[in-house]
């Protein structure tokens, strides 16, 4: 029994399939095992690898599963590589490989290569492998339907999107549910058809679905973007209603959403309020506030915000110090570029793009501070690898030391 379903299993993928020579593992390419290290291996060469048959073949030689977490992020950045490389079939063969590989596929793993396909922005792949699940034995339910959803707001293609929702959970008797709507509700508002969102909450009210902070954290997003506030009045009056209080996650958004508007005095009228409720602000508050102002010009309000999210003791993450390196030196002031830079180094190990740290050293040089760019550009050389021949160059550009 289970090998005649393996048999039909991968007679449905290999259906119209091609293979290319390109899968094919070269002799040369260093096998990486099946353990998590191996994993682990690979996602560090891919993250720099740009060949397309390179990226698949470093895929090949570790043997991914969908159940593991770290494979599943080896999978998707092997497609987004792909999806980068504009290689559409490169992206099919591979998942349909995938899917072939594990001979026998479950619930869970058809979920994640639908969700694969929408990353690759194949929507209608991933129509098709949830169509033809029964053929591989495994049961359509409303997991599968939420993550064909899902699919088509990662590809962006929300009229299909809606052609799902309306029609797929009747015509293959499947009850939607909270996270159907959550998917559902998030792309029509990032789309820009926000006012969807009261017919998709007076449904969830027939039908006795509770919706969550995250159900209208979505809705308030797509009305700020519509730039509609009588709705995000109404948005947060329905909450109360539901005895959901705004919370942090809430005024998050709301900073986020003004900050992209440019209405940063407002945005950061709402630290104020969250202050004066003895409220606790959190990175991301900080984050949305410090790129509102930096991407304004303000780059002295971003600073202090910045030292007041130091003095709270929160952690910025990797963007926000990217972020303050990038509009610092686009600003020119470069000594606190240069002080922002060791400290993203020494607290999360990474360092922003060559481009900007290639201005930084440049504008250190340029302001008599030869001293710091040989420092940074050292550490810089030092440990990482990766743009040695451009590192050099700028290496040449220094000064001799005396």
């Amino acid at each position: 029994m289970a090998s005649g379903l393996r048999s039909k299993l991968l007679a449905v993928i290999l259906k119209r399939r091609r293979f290319f020579s390109s899968f094919t593992l070269r002799s040369d390419s260093p096998a990486l095992g099946s353990s998590s290290n191996g994993a682990r291996e690979a996602l560090s060469r891919l993250r720099f690898e740009r060949n397309p048959d390179r990226i698949t073949q470093i895929c090949r030689s570790v043997d991914l599963k969908p159940d593991s977490h770290i494979d599943r992020i080896s999978y998707s950045k092997a497609v987004c590589k792909l999806k980068d490389a504009n290689d559409t079939e490169g992206i099919r063969s591979f998942i349909r490989e995938s899917m072939g590989r594990l001979g026998c596929i479950s619930e869970r793993a058809a979920s994640h290569f639908i969700i694969l396909y929408g990353k690759g922005g194949l929507v209608s792949d991933a129509v098709k492998l949830f169509e033809e699940m029964p053929e591989m034995g495994i049961e359509r339910n409303i997991l599968t339907l939420n993550s064909l959803l899902f699919s088509c707001v990662l590809a962006r293609d929300y009229r299909e999107l809606k052609r799902i929702f309306m029609e797929f959970p009747r015509k293959y008797g499947l009850e939607p549910n909270l996270d159907t709507y959550n998917i559902a509700l998030k792309g029509f508002c990032v789309s820009g058809s926000a006012n969807i969102a009261h017919s998709i909450l007076a449904e969830m009210e027939r039908k006795g679905i509770r919706p969550t902070r995250a159900t209208f954290a979505a809705a308030i997003a797509g009305f700020y973007q519509e730039e509609k506030m009588t709705d995000v009045g109404k948005m947060r009056s329905l909450m109360i209603s539901y005895g959901i209080e705004q919370g942090i996650t809430i005024y998050n958004v709301r900073i986020q959403c003004l900050c992209k508007l440019g209405r940063t005095a407002e945005a950061k009228a709402l630290l104020d309020g969250i202050l004066s409720r003895k409220m606790k602000p959190n990175t991301t508050t900080y984050s949305h506030l410090i790129h509102g102002f930096c991407k304004q010009g303000d780059l002295d309000m971003a600073k202090s915000l910045y030292r007041e999210m130091i003095a709270k003791e929160l952690n910025p993450d990797f963007d926000c110090y990217f972020t303050m390196a990038y509009y610092l030196c686009k600003g020119g002031d470069f000594e606190a570029a240069f002080v922002i830079c060791k400290t993203c180094m020494d607290n999360t190990g990474k360092v922003p793009n060559i481009s900007t740290m290639t201005t930084l050293v440049r504008g250190l040089i340029r302001i008599g501070k030869v001293e710091e760019a040989r420092d940074i550009t050292k550490q810089v050389k030092g440990k990482f690898s990766r743009n040695a021949d451009c590192w050099k160059r700028i290496e040449d550009e220094l000064p001799s030391e005396v």
